[in-house]
């Protein structure tokens, strides 16, 4: 299969999967139905599904049918996606534009948006641990649900983004390393839990231990990488193609690798991570093609 083909036919099988789930047709007289239908708003618009793209080529790789994946796929989107629709109220990013529409709280309103946050959260961890969307052993799941909480909090994606806000329109100076660490956490810890839950849902526990490390290793290369275009094209993009605003990095005086290390140098650090990346991937031997693709789609991107 080409890397199209396997882009084209996973994005459309976990939009499908995230549609049945978030069904109306269950509760359309219920009271809550405008709750839900502001969650279907903030997942089903249209994202690029990258990390339910890396939970199906990591278990490709590793000899997993996509069936035995979807939970970990759907539950990963779920967390990214309460974590957008947080990002943007006031008192985060102030955002007004996701994925080239309002955003959560501009379409509905704030308390809304809040709520939906909390629910595709708690979802995400009803999915994962529903018998029924997973089919990993009890023992895989544990540790399945143990890693999304631990990347999705305060040790993780949570804490990535307290240590945005610590830093933003501050006078303190932010160190390379600190910036290295807040983006591990606040971009790089869900890209991580991608493959950890596809190596969790696929491997025994003897083969996890042997290969975990190398696949979180090529994570957090390219999750890096992932941040660091992310940085540029907030300085040389535009509205259309990304879909979000442009531009707010500055206007909120937010340190970034743009502003650090220059344009340039940003570039090149990003082509070493994808280097980086794709060695730590040499164990997969053939089996690795589409997951080196998507890490040059998710590096060399211009959206």
């Amino acid at each position: 299969m080409s890397f199209g083909s396997f882009h084209d036919d996973h994005k459309q099988r976990i939009d499908e999967f995230l549609d049945k789930l978030l069904t109306l047709n269950h509760i359309i007289s219920n009271e809550t139905a405008p709750l839900l239908e502001a969650m279907r708003y903030s997942v089903l618009n249209g994202g690029k599904r990258i990390r339910p793209l890396l939970v199906y080529a990591t278990g490709e790789a590793l000899g997993n049918p996509p069936e035995t994946l979807d939970a970990s796929a759907a539950a990963i989107e779920l967390i990214h996606c309460y974590s957008l629709v947080h990002d943007d109220l006031p008192a985060m990013d102030n955002d007004e534009i996701r994925r080239g529409k309002p955003t959560c709280h501009k379409a509905f309103d704030e308390g809304t948006a809040i709520l939906v946050g909390d629910a595709l959260q708690a979802l995400a961890f009803q999915v994962l641990s529903d018998p029924a969307l997973n089919p990993a052993p009890p023992q895989q799941k544990v540790k399945m649900i143990y890693a999304l909480a631990k990347t999705s909090g305060w040790e993780g994606m949570v804490g990535g983004q307290a240590l945005d806000l610590q830093f933003e329109d501050s006078d303190q100076i932010i160190s390379l390393e600190q910036l290295r660490e807040l983006h591990r956490k606040k971009t790089g810890s869900l890209i991580e839990a991608s493959v950890t839950l596809a190596a969790l849902a696929s491997l025994d526990e003897v083969q996890c231990e042997q290969q975990l490390t190398k696949l979180q290793e090529f994570a957090r290369c390219i999750g890096l990488a992932f941040q660091i275009q992310d940085d540029i094209l907030d300085v040389i993009g535009n509205v259309e193609n990304l879909g979000k605003s442009i531009g707010k990095d500055q206007q909120q005086r937010k340190a970034s690798f743009p502003s650090r290390l220059g344009i340039e140098t940003a570039k090149q650090y990003a082509d070493v991570l994808r280097q980086q990346a794709q060695d730590a991937l040499q164990f997969l031997h053939g089996k690795r093609d589409n997951l080196i693709h998507l890490c040059d789609m998710l590096v060399l991107r211009s959206n």
